[in-house]
């Protein structure tokens, strides 16, 4: 007869079995396998420190000196190591079995990462990076850490319980007015905080414009690429807007008759990416001629719109388009950004 029961508690998943019988594995024989069985397999690491045996004895309702026990045998066979204050840890040396790889056919001499194509023998080994290159990436070695986390001590510590509820799904009514304030102060955009909804980024934002807006966007041919990504799996059908050196010919709306069905364009005013140019204000003022003779919708990317050294933010319409609305979206970390939505009177949007 066998019994087995797995444990979680102190951070450690450990299955144990337990038989009666001829050739019966009493609870430390099954202690010491599952322990030889976990460190074998890699899912406890080298130098991972187990629970005392008190606490890992209560997790598994044994007696405390069979956990002992257990851990002797196995710093005697050198698969843990024991120290005086530190506790018991799992040896340096008890490195896993790597699993064999499945046989397959022999197809020649394999490409391997480090190695330059077409070449044989030892791999280079990688160096590590001196300079970050990849495209949206911050200096996250320059983020205010200290200051971050006192205010955000000071902010949970004042927060009323109601605000740990889930509340407004638009989010938190001072947020929105506090956004409306920035926005009309920092932007000349008015708007009304009834309309903000904050998102998680521009990309949240964008997905919740996907599901309610009807019909084809016109996007600009070439840039930021999760533009397509997030439209294209709600069934939206992007068409390509062309882009020179004055940014996206927005003139091609009214007149090509590719766009006739068109009543949507994601456009990038302040900053198309790759090429970094504005928009110009002619290519501006159509697409607003455009929105209105077509009761359009001109969903805009402020794509660092804000990150100006020597003078105010770009403005991100042009003056007859700021009433209509906008959607901004700011990135404070590579993993932590804050989008907000912002619905107007007529049509438009735009994120930054």
């Amino acid at each position: 007869m066998a019994d087995s029961w797995a444990t979680s508690g102190s951070d450690l998943h450990l299955d144990l079995v337990v038989t009666s019988g001829p050739g019966a594995r009493c609870p430390r024989a099954a202690l010491i396998a599952a322990l030889r069985d976990a460190i074998r397999g890699g899912r406890l690491a080298p130098g991972t420190r187990l629970p005392s045996s008190r606490s890992l004895a209560a997790d598994l309702g044994l007696a405390r000196n069979t956990v002992a026990g257990a851990y002797s045998e196995l710093v005697a066979e050198g698969w843990l190591s024991a120290r005086h204050g530190s506790g018991t840890r799992v040896a340096q040396r008890a490195e896993p079995v790597p699993p064999r790889p499945a046989r397959l056919p022999a197809r020649g001499p394999a490409y391997a990462p480090g190695r330059e194509r077409g070449t044989t023998g030892t791999p280079h080994p990688r160096r590590p990076v001196v300079h970050d290159l990849r495209t949206g990436a911050p200096d996250v070695s320059a983020f205010p850490r200290s200051a971050w986390l006192a205010s955000a001590r000071r902010a949970l510590t004042a927060a009323p319980a109601p605000a740990f509820s889930h509340g407004d799904l638009r989010g938190t009514a001072e947020l929105r007015h506090a956004l409306a304030g920035y926005l009309a102060r920092a932007r000349g955009v008015r708007a009304d905080p009834e309309r903000i909804v904050v998102c998680a980024g521009f990309a949240q934002a964008l997905t919740l414009l996907a599901r309610v807006v009807p019909g084809d966007i016109a996007v600009e041919e070439y840039g930021l690429f999760f533009h397509r990504e997030t439209l294209e799996p709600h069934g939206t059908q992007t068409l390509p807007l062309p882009v020179d050196a004055h940014g996206a010919r927005t003139e091609a709306l009214a007149g090509q008759a590719r766009f006739a069905s068109v009543r949507t364009v994601l456009l990038t005013p302040a900053h198309q990416y790759p090429l970094g140019i504005p928009l110009h204000p002619d290519r501006r003022a159509a697409a607003v001629d455009w929105a209105r003779r077509r009761g359009g919708l001109v969903l805009e990317d402020d794509y660092d719109g804000e990150f100006r050294y020597d003078r105010h933010p770009v403005d991100p319409t042009p003056r007859e388009l700021r009433r209509q609305g906008r959607a901004d979206s700011k990135r404070p970390r590579p993993r932590a950004s804050e989008g907000r939505c912002v619905g107007g009177a007529l049509n438009g949007f735009s994120s930054g």
